[in-house]
């Protein structure tokens, strides 16, 4: 009986201990993936831009009839003239996917003017002066979005404010006159920027931009003569540091 006795409690110790073995057990969970955070380009957004800038005058004559012109039909100057650039821009910004379109206006203050003489007829003879000073622009933005990074491309309308001017001091025939004028145009170029936080980009930027001729009329001394010329920007170049401010889009989660 005893060894019947001793034989049960055996029995019920080890069938303790497989219960606390089963209840230590820890069933195997899987790590949770960790989410990787994805830069939204979507949104509304204000910022500046400063750089260089690089204009192209171009002035040919057409018509010399005033008593003090010395350039005839066909006789001109080009001048290329290196300066700074900075200014304003406002957009927004629409992302699908990788693709990013956008809609950008910008207005441009330009330091651009220079001073050609010609000197045939003395060194203070038909001294013509110019300046660009004003350009504005509306261009479509299409691109391609690397989480922060987005490079892309633009192209649309330009305008510039032009002003063509001429001296001439050397008798006996003298005078001078000048004219402002707008130019519409059009403008291409290509950037990359970079989201430092939700909120803030920072960017470079190229711009080509090419203009209408216009005539300008540059006699206001002598009543009833001309001194006209085909006048433009002939081309205007810019590379710009950007930075800009976009309004809400917050950083996206994605698993």
């Amino acid at each position: 009986m005893k060894k019947i006795a001793l034989a049960a409690a055996a029995i019920l110790l080890s069938a303790g201990a497989a219960s606390a073995a089963d209840l230590a057990a820890r069933p195997y969970t899987k790590a949770p993936v960790p989410m990787a955070a994805v830069y939204n380009w979507t949104g509304f957004y204000v910022g500046g831009h400063v750089g260089g800038s690089w204009v192209n005058e171009e002035w040919i004559n057409t018509v010399s009839t005033a008593a003090f012109a010395d350039l005839g039909p066909g006789q001109g100057f080009r001048h290329r003239v290196s300066g700074f650039t900075g200014g304003g821009h406002i957009g927004y910004n629409w992302q699908a996917s990788n693709f990013v379109f956008g809609l950008e206006g910008s207005l441009d203050g330009l330091s651009n003017s220079g001073t050609v003489a010609n000197t045939v007829f003395g060194v203070a003879d038909d001294v013509f002066s110019w300046r660009t000073d004003w350009m504005a622009s509306i261009v479509g933005r299409a691109g391609l979005a690397f989480n922060n990074n987005l490079l892309y491309v633009k192209g649309g309308w330009a305008g510039v404010n032009n002003r063509l001017s001429v001296s001439d001091v050397v008798g006996p025939s003298v005078g001078s006159g000048g004219q402002t004028q707008w130019h519409n145009g059009w403008t291409v170029g290509a950037g990359w920027e970079y989201g430092l936080t939700a909120n803030w980009i920072i960017g470079v930027e190229y711009n080509y931009a090419a203009f209408e001729t216009k005539s300008y009329q540059l006699n206001a001394t002598q009543v009833g003569a001309s001194y006209a010329f085909d006048a433009k920007p002939r081309d205007i170049q810019t590379v710009v540091g950007r930075i800009s401010y976009k309004f809400g889009g917050p950083v996206v989660a994605k698993y």
